[in-house]
């Protein structure tokens, strides 16, 4: 088999998988795509493994480290997603901007600051 076959496959792959993480805004479709890139970068390790015969079998070693760290990752980002989805109710990346709590309003002022003149007051604050 030539080697221009896994190698087109994985560009393939690998483009499918930039266009996920560029394009998409669910968080969980972002990782997806983050795996596609892994499996086309997997790929290519073990058709050059294949292709230039090597007797240590390099190519196959990075690739099952690189299942292992991509198993790993996919672990702590979905951990991450529920816990942001509980405390936030959206999955949207560009809904989450912060990681404070929401319900505390602007971060920039201090709570006793005093609002100038005309200002409206913030949400969810008395106003003196």
């Amino acid at each position: 088999m030539h080697l221009a076959y896994p190698v087109v496959l994985a560009a393939l792959l690998f483009s499918v998988g930039v266009y996920g993480v560029l394009a998409r805004r669910n968080v969980v479709l972002v990782l997806m795509s983050v795996e596609l890139m892994l499996n086309a970068v997997n790929l290519n390790l073990v058709a050059f493994d294949a292709w230039l015969r090597d007797t240590l079998h390099a190519g196959q070693a990075l690739t099952l480290f690189t299942i292992t760290i991509a198993a790993a990752e996919i672990g702590l980002g979905l951990a991450i997603v529920l816990l942001v989805f509980r405390t936030r109710g959206t999955a949207d990346i560009d809904r989450i901007t912060a990681l404070g709590d929401p319900s505390e309003g602007s971060l920039d002022q201090a709570p006793d600051a005093v609002s100038p003149a005309g200002a409206a007051p913030l949400k969810g604050r008395a106003t003196a």
